[in-house]
């Protein structure tokens, strides 16, 4: 089985298959690091673009309580609820927009790096899961300790830019006591804003390093040993010669009924051996001559012989029949094109009819 052989052993790179079954399996590369980004891109667009707005719309429903705080009797327990029925739904009005890019943020930048599948053997219980030794191979392993130095140079590298946007803004900072108040939540907002923008190119960087690893440590993890690519190129043949197979009995039965239909042909335009095309036409039955049955050398030879036995009349015509055979499917009329050409034939039949009926008499 492939889950025995040695890791030494697979040395082949992981066939189209392979990879199309580990995605099956809910086992594709996925890095942490992509939501991460993610949602600071979407705390960046929520402080510059929403937060603006709905603090003052906040601020506008929560004045009357800023302004007039002697205005709310708290005697009963009734006075609380009243009192925070208003501030909850404004507080809940202010969050609910945030919040809800900050999760779509997340699942758009998890859903983009795979299609959500519902994979039962992944929360199926697994007792190596609560296994001490699994636990501390994953902790202290190779891929803990990958874990570990990325979530340090992200931890560094954010603290380094959050450190340098501020200490650039040291003078703004040291003045703002200076400032009208009024002025400060704006000022504080322009500085979130070029704080997160700093920090949200620092989380690119990461999240590309880490997608590129994540990939390159999946593509490693279900490479092939020999024998399970000899054993998969076996089973792809098999398929098919299945599908051939299976694609054969599709056309022999195909054939035979369209060999059949030919007794009801009213001509057949032939290239002597190579090609042959039944057709139908009965002018009581309206519309443009239809193929019943065309083929090539073997397949044109038995629609002769068939046509024969019946009684049908073969017309040797080997351009007519080419077209026909190259142009017109089983069962549909023939195109306009043809028209001229298969009226004369038609015509030539019925001559021969008329001549035979003269002679029997």
């Amino acid at each position: 089985m492939s889950g025995d052989a040695d890791p030494g052993d697979k040395t082949e790179e992981a066939t189209e298959k392979r990879l199309h079954d580990s995605i099956e399996r809910g086992q594709a590369a996925f890095s942490r690091e992509a939501p991460l980004f993610a949602s600071l891109l979407a705390t960046l667009a929520v402080v510059a673009l929403v937060l603006p707005g709905r603090a003052q719309a906040l601020l506008e429903a929560l004045i009357g309580v800023i302004d007039d705080p002697a205005g709310w009797r708290i005697a009963r327990s009734e006075d609380v609820i009243a009192l925070m029925g208003p501030i909850a739904g404004a507080s809940a009005a202010f969050l609910a927009p945030m919040v809800a890019i900050l999760m779509v943020a997340s699942i758009v930048a998890s859903a983009a790096q795979g299609t959500p599948r519902a994979i039962i053997q992944r929360i199926a219980p697994d007792l190596s899961r609560i296994s001490l030794r699994s636990g501390f191979q994953r902790v202290f392993g190779m891929r803990g300790a990958v874990e570990f130095l990325k979530s340090l140079i992200k931890l560094v590298a954010i603290a380094a830019i959050a450190a340098a946007v501020l200490a650039g803004q040291k003078a703004v900072l040291l003045t703002a006591i200076e400032l009208d108040p009024g002025t400060l939540p704006e000022r504080i907002l322009q500085l979130a804003t070029k704080t997160i923008a700093a920090a949200l190119i620092a989380a690119l960087c990461v999240a590309g390093a880490d997608l590129a690893w994540s990939r390159l440590l999946w593509r490693r993890d279900n490479r092939m040993s020999r024998h399970e690519l000899k054993e998969e190129i076996k089973q792809a043949e098999g398929d098919r010669l299945i599908k051939a197979r299976l694609r054969s009995l599709r056309l022999d039965r195909s054939r035979k009924r369209m060999l059949s239909a030919v007794p009801r042909a009213t001509m057949v335009v032939a290239n002597p051996t190579h090609y042959a095309v039944a057709m139908r036409y009965v002018r009581s039955e309206g519309g443009a001559p239809i193929v019943l049955a065309k083929g090539v050398d073997l397949i044109a030879l038995k629609i002769r012989a068939i046509a024969e036995a019946h009684h049908i009349p073969v017309i040797e015509d080997k351009p007519l029949a080419r077209s026909l055979y190259s142009a017109v499917e089983v069962e549909r009329p023939i195109p306009a094109e043809f028209y001229r050409a298969v009226a004369e034939i038609v015509h030539l039949v019925q001559q021969r009819k008329t001549g035979w009926h003269r002679q029997g008499q």
